[in-house]
């Protein structure tokens, strides 16, 4: 088996910013303080309170669990409604969405995640993201499930004609305080609830399920997004209709889809299993790999080699190289077989995945891997590291 440790981060690159993208966008937020001339009536604030929960439900039941995930099935009018709702939001399509959202769990918290706190910072995770030129077009190939339909098609070309039928009848309703305080408020609220996930819940909150990630629970999260926040517990298992798996864990996006499964507007609501309820699943090889790269990285392999090359003696490094340098990719195989200083052992790599990891029962396999990773970096390093002065 080949071990190469992990590659190091890439380097971030904030300069690809569409800034005429970002008018829109600031001219939304700038026109909630219009209410400061408007006024907020008690109908435009009910209106405001209800288009964001019904709409918070087009982003959670619409744009996530059904178009990202298909975690329940429902007819191709419904199917309609519930992308039209979403795209209310002004959030882009649901085809551009559901694309981008697929990308997130395929390269989750790694270097070609879109929106990774890890790797691009906060601010970038939670808006800046969305604005970047490369992410401006879908890759329509990965929701070519989706793309058949030719409804779901003219709403990607149309993709803010919702928001805008929706921004006019906020003003019919109810005025000018129907439009600011109705409209504008609550889709800013939505704005901030959704990227609320992109962000904190990989930066805040706990951890039930190793996920190779970094997402977390986070309940704050969970009321105010519908039951989002159970962050984890939905990178465990994603395909589920139901993302608080516990009584006690509020997700009214479920509670909603319940409902409509009782009138028939959808059907078949993807449950987890019993394994990842009790957090008995064996896991991927895909979450072991990414496990293991944060156990690895917890260990500073080129300090180590170096330490380990200084304490060697002249012939005895040289000899330690040869046979580094003759095993080729399989260095942590070679360098097992040498009782080294400063080279931490298993146990201290199994104190450490305890600190660091919920319950698994695969905590073994990510242990084993960790440690291929380790051995494999530090033995490159030691094959050519030069000879200690004396």
């Amino acid at each position: 088996m080949t071990t190469n440790a992990p590659a190091p981060e890439t380097q971030q690159h904030h300069d690809d910013i569409i800034y005429p993208s970002l008018i829109p966008f600031s001219l939304a937020h700038l026109a909630c303080f219009a209410a400061i001339w408007t006024g907020i009536t008690w109908q435009a604030a009910v209106l405001g309170l209800v288009l964001y929960v019904v709409r918070m439900f087009g982003v959670t039941g619409g744009y996530h669990r059904y178009f990202s995930h298909r975690a329940f099935a429902t007819s191709r009018v419904f199917q309609f409604i519930l992308a039209f709702l979403a795209q209310s939001t002004a959030q882009k399509s649901v085809l551009w969405w559901a694309a981008k959202h697929r990308h997130h769990h395929k390269y989750s918290d790694t270097v070609d995640d879109v929106h990774s706190p890890r790797h691009r910072g906060f601010v970038y995770s939670h808006v800046g993201w969305i604005f970047a030129r490369k992410h401006d077009k879908a890759d329509l190939s990965v929701v070519s499930d989706l793309t058949r339909y030719r409804e779901l098609m003219w709403l990607h070309k149309f993709e803010t004609a919702p928001a805008i039928l929706l921004a006019i009848a906020c003003f019919f309703i109810a005025g000018w305080p129907g439009l600011v305080v109705g409209f504008f408020w609550s889709t800013v609220a939505c704005y901030h609830g959704t990227f609320g996930i992109n962000s904190l819940a990989h930066v805040s909150g706990s951890k039930r399920y190793v996920t190779g990630d970094d997402s977390r629970n986070n309940w704050i999260l969970a009321i105010f997004t519908l039951g989002e926040g159970w962050h984890n517990n939905h990178h465990a298992y994603q395909s589920s209709a139901r993302q608080g798996f516990r009584w006690w864990e509020y997700d009214p996006t479920y509670y909603a889809l319940c409902m409509l499964s009782w009138v028939g507007l959808v059907r078949d609501l993807k449950q987890p299993p019993k394994q990842v309820l009790r957090n008995e699943q064996r896991l991927g090889t895909k979450v072991i790999n990414r496990a293991a790269e944060q156990l690895a990285a917890h260990f500073d392999s080129d300090r180590i080699a170096k330490a380990i090359s200084n304490s060697l003696q002249g012939a005895e490094l040289h000899n330690l190289q040869d046979v580094l340098t003759s095993a080729r990719d399989r260095t942590s195989d070679a360098l097992a077989g040498f009782h080294l200083p400063h080279l931490p052992s298993r146990d201290e790599f199994m104190a450490t995945a305890r600190q660091m990891f919920a319950k698994t029962r695969s905590l073994d396999d990510i242990i084993d891997r960790a440690y291929d990773y380790f051995l494999a970096s530090v033995g490159n390093r030691l094959a050519v590291a030069p000879a200690p002065a004396t």
